[in-house]
């Protein structure tokens, strides 16, 4: 490992380190330092993560740890560098990506790679800036560590660091940096990038790296004759099956799902212009960037199979025959069906499958996009419901009385709510009165920039405990203002 630059002063953190992705070899990143963040400030930290990676939460309020965090010092035994990757945008090939403003920083020995966001240009740059800005920072600090609460796989956000630098996007905004933690970053794209240019040595290298540290089970499957290259596509295709299954029964909208953007692990992983619902409406685009709708909130399970077939064509190489990799593939339509599912009948209370439930679930979401019920409060209200047995609360969602009567007539039916109470327990810790939406977000990240952290942190710690009701809390859940539709989530950020 060369020296660390002699321009950064080094951290030593008490954490012994592994460099597994390092040791990969200089064709899968570039080493470098991160571009140091004038006058940092910090914003906000995940005592949780921190102990999951070995750290005293109380050591990140430490000027060491403001400096390693904002790229102003450099981790002693770390290993910083950049990856590259290539990827589908918008489902047009993109060619060679990579981390353009994203630096690993070193991998714990138990496995947590720590990964700062914001930190500077690097080779994959392209025209960025390689910074991150305040704004959006924010927005991914609380909704990696709010989607963790909530039981979906995701990236963690360790800290979060400001500063007063200014940064162009359609405004002049401020930097910050903020310190992502997950098992691997490995995205589809790393995969696509060394398909595509023939390097099939360099593929066969990551796809080995990636069986025998994440899924070591596929050397031994029988599936596939035994072909652990088409047993690893048909284990991330059931881990993004089930990933985005959770994405839809809560409500959340990607809004660049992006194969570059889509974990090897099944992680939610670059939260940029995510949405949570308001209003059920099915076809909700939550990126104004995307004018044809690709990633429009119904349309995510399909892109996530269409992207999945871009990862099979990348290991096309190594997995052999087309009918292997179609095969490997089919695992993604049947786990995400049964997954979807299996979620929707919690949200109902229906511990156990039934005759009919798909009919009825599939009558209630018509009902909830006819009149657009606001999503996140017709799930909770409904839990609340079955708990007390009073569905008036209900009911006043819906303009149409009538079919929400018949349709609640149907759902008393079912045998699982014989025990209403244990039906409603399931409910309550299934659907959350706490989500982040756009309006919650963003009255946070006003509260930041005029250097009151107060918000955020409230938000933050509602946002930890989803499920439980925060008495005195109650606007923090509430439907959104009027003047939440006029906000516009982009790429930009």
């Amino acid at each position: 490992m060369p020296p660390a630059s002699p321009a950064l002063p080094t951290v030593d953190t008490g954490l012994a380190w592994n460099h597994r992705f390092a040791d990969l070899g200089p064709a899968f990143h570039t080493r470098l330092p991160p571009t140091p963040l004038p006058a940092p400030y910090p914003v906000a930290h995940s005592p949780e993560v921190a102990r999951l990676l070995g750290l005293d939460p109380a050591w990140l309020a430490t000027d060491d740890a403001l400096q390693l965090f904002s790229g102003n010092a450099l981790l002693a035994g770390g290993a910083t560098l950049a990856s590259v990757y290539s990827g589908h945008q918008f489902g047009v090939w993109a060619g060679q990506l990579g981390d353009g403003r994203a630096l690993l920083l070193g991998e714990t020995a138990q496995g947590w790679e720590i990964q700062l966001k914001g930190a500077g240009r690097t080779p994959y740059s392209r025209m960025g800036d390689g910074r991150a800005v305040l704004r959006s920072s924010i927005r991914e600090f609380l909704c990696s560590e709010a989607m963790h609460a909530l039981g979906i796989p995701t990236t963690r956000a360790l800290c979060l660091m400001g500063s007063p630098a200014p940064v162009l996007r359609e405004s002049v905004e401020t930097a910050a940096v903020l310190t992502r933690v997950a098992p691997s970053f490995i995205r589809f794209g790393h995969f696509e990038h060394f398909a595509a240019r023939g390097q099939t040595t360099e593929l066969r290298q990551l796809a080995d790296y990636v069986i025998d540290r994440y899924y070591p089970g596929c050397r031994t499957t029988p599936d596939f004759g035994g072909n652990a290259y088409a047993a690893l596509l048909q284990a991330v295709a059931q881990r993004t099956a089930e990933l985005i299954a959770q994405w839809q029964a809560v409500g959340f909208c990607h809004g660049v799902m992006n194969t570059d953007n889509m974990s090897i692990l099944g992680l939610t992983i670059d939260y940029g212009p995510f949405q949570f619902l308001d209003a059920f409406a099915p076809g909700h685009i939550c990126n104004h960037s995307d004018t044809q709708g690709r990633y429009a909130f119904d349309r995510q399970p399909g892109v996530a199979y269409w992207n999945l077939l871009c990862l099979g064509q990348a290991l096309h190489p190594l997995a052999g025959e087309v009918d292997t990799i179609r095969a490997a593939l089919q695992a993604y339509p049947r786990t995400f069906q049964d997954a979807l599912a299996r979620r929707l009948r919690a949200k109902l209370g229906l511990s156990s499958p039934h005759e009919g439930d798909e009919a009825l679930v599939q009558a209630l979401l018509t009902l909830l996009a006819q009149d657009g019920v606001d999503h996140p409060i017709f799930w909770r209200r409904l839990a609340h419901a079955v708990d007390s047995g009073d569905f008036s609360p209900v009911g006043a969602l819906f303009s149409n009385r009538a079919a929400w009567v018949a349709w609640l007539l149907s759902y008393s039916e079912r045998p699982a709510l014989v025990d209403k109470a244990l039906a409603a327990k399931l409910m309550l810790k299934t659907n959350p009165k706490f989500v982040l939406r756009n309006h919650v977000a963003e009255q946070a990240i006003r509260a930041a920039a005029q250097g009151d952290m107060a918000p955020l942190h409230t938000v933050q710690r509602l946002l930890a405990h989803p499920f439980d009701e925060h008495p005195g809390h109650d606007a923090w859940a509430d439907f959104p203002p009027d003047w939440a539709a006029h906000l516009a989530i982009s790429c930009s950020s």
